[in-house]
């Protein structure tokens, strides 16, 4: 499954509750302001058994591309490779 976030905001619990389902078949990415989701919860990201991704077109017109630590389990990526991951799973899950 892929999970999109697209917002900045969530509530911990929720966020919680979500990351415990979510398994090392499924990705999730990080797109429009869901992208400051990897700089606010670095810690949830990498425990996330999952691949995570953030669109580069969000991040850079946010600024945060330098802010990304390697330590962070967040692959910057392009709109195409978001179109290639959309073929690759299914069903979807939007946040």
């Amino acid at each position: 499954m892929l999970y999109t976030f697209s917002q900045a905001d969530y509530p911990q619990a929720e966020l919680d509750s979500y990351f415990a389902g979510i398994t090392a078949q499924d990705a999730v990415l990080l797109w429009q302001d869901g992208v400051l989701l990897a700089l606010k919860y670095p810690d949830l990201f990498s425990h996330c058994q999952a691949d995570c991704y953030a669109l580069d077109l969000d991040l850079n017109a946010r600024g945060l591309v330098p802010l990304l630590s390697s330590k962070v389990k967040v692959r910057s990526i392009s709109m195409a490779f978001l179109v290639e991951l959309s073929e690759q799973y299914a069903p979807q899950f939007a946040l």
